[in-house]
């Protein structure tokens, strides 16, 4: 058979075995190291506590060749998930130190562990103050240095993308920022877009501790199944009481071929509470379909801020609706 230059180059494959006894974390490693072809440098992640298995570089004769090893149960192709993205407390009836949450210890203790593009962390809703220490269990690490580390409510932050896994987890376009301190970030006053819509940027659990696992890359932010399940494998290990995603795939795949679905089962076996965004497109069905993940669905946002900018005979109504912006134009006199 003569190979095409895509064949020739190793892709990221997924890969499931039926284990031997082995104690260790370095006996399995090595267990792992002895089936591939060469001793280069091929596996990327090892997963322990999610699946039986590990990422690995491989090319498709590469592939089917250990496809046909007894031990190997599956093999497949790395997908590729796309991100999701606040009015959730109002919507909800809840007021800051009124009814609900006035009885309620907002996540006091618990570990929320977020799946996304990274995090900015001299945001102010990652603020400590008046934090505890993380719970006794916590085990995880910070990869922030310097002036930008963190702290009592952002107590651990990893890089899991597997190009840039020697940085750290900052971000630049403020997704895993959004979506963390919609889940856990503290109390802001005097919020604002640029002056616009001020009030308190609200948030629901404000006494939760936060912990942020990077596994989408910087520039194209698409996010690696591999990623995923190395950063829900650390996390469990971690001691994260909640995973929190806004990810998914593009298409509907099975259970079997779902990494989400699959990392979601083991760490519900191991009681940490899995929560999943539903899409932003619709109005097809597009919703995590696993029963054991909880999902939450996106809505219209009501927020609407409008600007007007007139130069001398046109005069251009902006319309801001979230992050698009709609542009109507109508003619008018003389402006300067």
């Amino acid at each position: 058979m003569t190979l095409t230059k895509m064949e020739l180059t190793p892709k990221l494959l997924i890969l499931g075995f039926i284990l031997p006894s082995l104690q260790s974390k370095e006996s399995l490693h090595g267990w792992y190291h002895s089936l591939l072809p060469d001793t280069t440098k091929r596996v990327i992640f090892s997963y322990q506590n999610i699946v039986d298995g590990f990422a690995v570089k491989l090319t498709t004769e590469e592939a089917k060749a250990l496809e046909k090893k007894e031990e190997v149960l599956s093999t497949r192709p790395e997908k590729i998930f796309s991100l999701h993205t606040t009015h959730t407390p109002s919507f909800l009836g809840l007021r800051q130190n009124q009814e609900l949450w006035q009885n309620s210890n907002l996540g006091k203790g618990i570990i929320i562990g977020v799946l996304d593009t990274g995090i900015y962390p001299l945001h102010p809703s990652f603020s400590d103050e008046g934090m505890p220490s993380p719970p006794a269990k916590w085990k995880g690490r910070c990869e922030f240095t310097g002036e930008a580390t963190c702290n009592n409510k952002l107590i651990g932050a990893r890089n899991l993308v597997k190009s840039a896994i020697k940085e750290p987890p900052f971000e630049n376009f403020f997704h895993g920022t959004h979506t963390a301190a919609k889940v856990a970030g503290r109390f802001v006053e005097d919020a604002s877009v640029f002056g616009n819509a001020k009030g308190v940027a609200a948030v629901m659990a404000t006494n939760a501790h936060i912990a942020m696992y990077k596994v989408c890359a910087s520039g194209t932010w698409e996010c690696y199944e591999s990623s995923i399940l190395a950063a829900m494998d650390i996390a469990i290990e971690d001691g994260v009481d909640v995973l929190s995603l806004s990810l998914s795939l593009d298409s509907s795949v099975s259970f079997f071929e779902d990494p989400i679905a699959i990392g979601a089962f083991a760490a519900t076996q191991k009681v940490v509470f899995v929560s999943c965004s539903a899409a932003n497109s619709g109005p097809e069905y597009s919703t995590p379909s696993a029963t054991w993940i909880f999902t939450k669905g996106a809505s219209t946002i009501v927020v609407t801020v409008f600007s007007v900018l007139m130069i001398q005979r046109w005069m251009f109504l902006f319309k801001v609706y979230r992050y698009n912006i709609r542009k109507i134009i109508e003619r008018g006199e003389d402006f300067i």
